[in-house]
């Protein structure tokens, strides 16, 4: 075997590898002498089984086995020649050429290794901003919206038409066609006005009548609702308005404080206010680094650290974008792809840019973090991929097995490996000291 290894730049490499038919079939008839000692067959007894009747029946196996561990040795040879470890490679290697000819492979494999850069001065890129400030209007409005969750709908006493926000309880009858339909009609129902609950132009047809009033509202399906004997027709509401509710809000009382504190042994306005402050303040951090803090400080790193990047990485994260922006291509888009190579390959490359910029972000994440301490524990890995199934109603240990199974774990380690570095890095000095503070204690 023939193994001719090429450094191409600081990551990538080439190995140029022939096998003759000669060394494949020694390592088929190899691979047969180990197996025709543990396999089992028909009419042969255990560890009896000719070398002969094993190379027939599995030669497609056998085969493909032996040129796998050929071509490890061909990357081992290759290595030795770079003067590499087998620990700096990244990815797979892959084939770039492959040709059989009478039983002979000439093959050119492609290896990538990680990057090796300094990242030296970093902190002058970070972007500078201003600690959000929080006003008393947002702590105020923070608190309505608070009690408003321990609000309760109560029937009005003064005489008026019903209006958005306003909980109504009345009696419907709907008709397709001057015809009933099933599910059409209710009694005292209770629908909050403004919620869009119903189909488009009912809740909005109820606004202004008076309690006692009776009115048609005429609206349509919309073409995609869930009953298609309903979808897209006219239909006619025949409404009766029983009630007008609104929202009561609860006073801002010792006993809603303790329900609004209940950790605190004394709960106060003033402890309220404070707790607000600072959610509200964080709230405004978090929404600061993720809409433009991340973006900015991003676009600087990549911009300063140039560095060779391993090519098989980049042509992985180049499939994915591509795949993954494929079904918002427009349908001729889609058929000129499908039908040209040369379409299909030129709308492939056209995500290669943000796929460099992608794969070398991750290599200065990964730097970063090592070089500020930021980890995430197994522990924690499966806790936030818990709290995503729970958010979204799936089953926790189901949805932790799906990435497994298509080995999006690192990936997902990466990406909170990504929030707790920016986090770092953009937390406050003030809230930095007081979170140290704890840990000490």
């Amino acid at each position: 075997m023939e193994v001719k290894a090429k450094q191409l730049d600081s990551v990538n490499a080439t190995a140029s590898v022939k096998i003759p038919s000669g060394i494949i079939k020694n390592e088929v008839e190899n691979l047969a002498k180990k197996a025709s000692k543990n396999i089992k067959m028909d009419g042969f007894r255990p560890g009896k089984v000719p070398v002969a009747a094993v190379l027939k029946r599995y030669a497609k196996e056998l085969t493909q086995d032996a040129e796998q561990n050929l071509f490890k040795s061909a990357v081992d040879n290759a290595l030795k020649e770079l003067k590499k470890e087998a620990k700096e490679l990244v990815g797979e290697p892959y084939f770039e050429k492959f040709d059989r000819q009478n039983g002979e492979i000439v093959a050119e494999l492609a290896l990538s290794f990680k990057p090796e850069f300094k990242l030296d001065g970093y902190e002058k890129l970070i972007p500078e901003y201003q600690t959000p400030k929080v006003t008393k209007k947002e702590i105020d409005e923070k608190k309505e919206e608070l009690l408003k969750r321990f609000a309760t709908p109560e029937a009005i006493k003064t005489k008026r038409a019903l209006k958005e926000g306003d909980f109504a309880k009345f009696d419907f009858e709907g008709f397709v066609d001057e015809k009933p339909f099933d599910g059409g009609k209710a009694e005292n129902y209770i629908l909050e006005i403004g919620s869009k609950q119903f189909i488009p132009g009912f809740e909005e047809g109820m606004v202004g009548m008076k309690i006692g009033e009776e009115k048609d509202i005429k609206v349509t399906f919309p073409k995609e609702y869930g009953a298609p004997n309903l979808a897209g027709k006219d239909a006619v509401f025949k409404v009766k308005l029983h009630e007008i509710q609104e929202l009561k809000i609860p006073e801002l009382d010792e006993e809603m404080l303790k329900k609004l504190l209940p950790n605190e042994e004394k709960p106060s306005l003033e402890l309220l206010d404070e707790k607000l402050k600072e959610q509200i303040k964080n709230e405004k951090f978090f929404k600061l680094v993720n809409d433009e803090l991340k973006a900015k400080f991003a676009d600087a790193l990549i911009a300063e650290y140039n560095f060779d990047l391993p090519r098989g990485i980049v042509e992985q994260e180049t499939d994915m974008q591509f795949r993954a922006a494929f079904n918002t291509f427009d349908e001729k888009e889609i058929e000129e792809i499908k039908a040209s190579k040369e379409k299909y390959q030129e709308k492939r490359d056209s995500f290669k840019e943000e796929a460099q910029k992608s794969v070398r972000l991750t290599f200065i994440i990964d730097e970063l973090a090592k070089l500020r301490k930021i980890e995430v524990s197994d522990q924690e890995l499966v806790q936030a991929i818990y709290f995503e199934a729970y958010r979204y109603g799936m089953n926790p240990k189901e949805h932790l097995d799906n990435y497994k199974r298509q080995g999006a774990l690192p990936a997902v380690k990466m990406a909170l490996i990504e929030e707790k570095l920016f986090n770092d890095i953009f937390m406050p000095k003030t809230e930095k000291s007081s979170k140290k503070q704890k840990e000490d204690k």
